[in-house]
């Protein structure tokens, strides 16, 4: 079971621990990825001894191109080797206090070792001594439970997730990645324990978050968290979603139901992280918009634009990053209607250019995310719906090739309009810049400088204007007074 590339470099820490006296082994998810014919940059070791000793002998052994971090304070080390990181730990014991995740820690033997962690199927250790070298300990069943692919905790999951809350996500991302189902009695437990989520830092829960929503199918993880009551203390506005209201027997779509759908349609097509968090929260305003009409039934109108000024609320409060990542999933949230639009009325050249103008180079991502948002179960209107939206793509190609209008920058700049004017920072000037840009996404006129320059001259001179010299660049005479 052990992959070919990894036999050695186990041989080597197995050999270096006996030459000190020690047994080692290889603990936690290696072993388990490892049954489970998982690709594994990462080797935990637990010792009985000293870790740090552990981690720097070997690192002597492989000499050079070997770099070894000693962290003290936690009693770990780490040797990175290549493309391989090497964790040393000695075997310990944990106990905690109810109102932190931080453990006192002790020294202890392999079976305590083993007893801390969090599911049975990362509680196996795999023997690298030259004795005994790949034997196999499993204390508490993790062999049985990974065949019937099922997470359990080794101890009494109340004391485990009491102890440390954030076992309660770790169980939730397993779950997603591994696709294995939460153990019944561990899944309750669970469910008790929610609340104690919040003495988790917000960074630890995001980490959790993102390696969710890189799985294959993140919509296991959301689905979990909301019927665990974890949503409730990570993301509450996505819980409101669940609501499903009815007038007169008329009842609107389940939005959480639908936006999981998205999200899933997203990760099938597209690895971009962020473009699965524009998925997640691409209708995250409608809960505040819903509105019962008597001619049109349920409209979220404006969901999109009320949406996209939450999502910096959101980030900040999941402690995501809130430069770039941000400002593309707010971009994505309030324009994912723009495209849909389109799909559904006659599609001009003036509408697919302002779009081309506000989605820039995420233009791509935003159809992707918009095909995704098509979850209709009638197969008719699903190839009606992909063939608009191909229509809308093509016009996109072609009236780019023409145009230039993705990112383009007015060819008529307000230093151009100051310089020719001589006027300071002024309201004329927007004006100027803004009838430019309207011109030319409503193909009045083309991308051009000088076609530009020559359409502001009587807009201009309505405000007042009178050119006192010629645009840079261009051989345009000035207008005779």
């Amino acid at each position: 079971m052990i992959p070919e590339k990894d036999i050695a470099i186990l041989q080597r820490v197995g050999a270096v621990a006996s030459e000190l006296g020690l047994d080692c082994y290889a603990v936690g998810g290696y072993v388990r990825d490892c049954f489970l014919k998982r690709h594994s940059k990462d080797i935990d070791f637990v010792t009985v001894g000293s870790g740090i000793d552990l981690a720097s002998a070997v690192a002597r052994m492989l000499g050079k191109g070997a770099h070894l971090a000693v962290f003290r304070n936690f009693g770990t080390a780490q040797v990175k080797w290549h493309d391989v990181e090497l964790e040393f730990v000695g075997a310990r014991r944990e106990s905690y206090s109810h109102d932190s995740r931080k453990p006192v820690v002790e020294d202890g033997t392999l079976d305590d070792d083993l007893s801390r962690r969090d599911f049975t199927v990362n509680a196996l250790a795999m023997r690298v001594n030259p004795d005994g070298f790949g034997g196999i300990v499993d204390k508490f069943g993790g062999l049985l439970d990974m065949e019937k692919q099922v997470l359990r905790t080794p101890l009494d999951p109340d004391v485990t997730f009491s102890d440390d809350p954030l076992r309660m996500m770790r169980a939730v991302r397993f779950a997603t990645q591994l696709r294995f189902k939460i153990d019944a009695v561990t899944f309750d437990s669970i469910c008790r324990n929610s609340a104690r989520l919040e003495i988790i830092s917000r960074e630890r829960i995001a980490d959790e978050l993102m390696k969710i929503m890189r799985s294959p199918k993140p919509s296991i993880g959301w689905r979990l968290l909301l019927d665990s009551g974890l949503l409730h203390y990570i993301l509450p506005e996505l819980e409101e979603m669940v609501k499903v209201d009815a007038v007169r027997g008329r009842a609107h779509k389940n939005n959480f139901d639908h936006t999981l759908k998205v999200l899933d349609n997203v990760a099938e097509v597209s690895d971009d992280v962020w473009l699965r968090w524009s998925a997640l929260l691409h209708d995250i305003g409608k809960p505040q918009t819903k509105r019962w009409d008597d001619k049109l039934g349920w409209t979220f109108h404006n969901h999109s634009f009320i949406g996209s000024k939450m999502v910096p609320r959101l980030f900040r409060n999941l402690r995501l990053p809130l430069g770039e990542p941000m400002k593309f999933v707010q971009k994505m949230v309030e324009l994912h209607m723009r495209p849909i639009i389109l799909s559904e009325e006659i599609v001009t050249d003036s509408a697919v250019r302002r779009l081309l103008f506000d989605a820039g180079d995420d233009v791509d991502a935003l159809m992707t995310l918009c095909e995704a948002d098509i979850t209709t179960g009638r197969p008719e209107k699903m190839r009606s719906c992909l063939n608009n939206f191909a229509i809308v793509r093509r016009k996109l190609v072609e009236l780019e090739e023409k145009d230039r209008v993705r990112n383009f920058q007015p060819p008529v700049t307000g230093d151009d309009i100051m310089y020719v004017f001589q006027i300071p920072p002024s309201q004329p000037i927007r004006i100027l810049k803004d009838a430019v840009k309207d011109a030319i996404l409503d193909g009045t006129i083309p991308n051009e400088r000088e076609a530009a320059f020559n359409f502001i001259l009587p807009i201009a001179a309505s405000l007042g204007l009178t050119p006192q010299n010629p645009l840079p660049d261009l051989c345009i005479s000035l207008p005779k007074e």
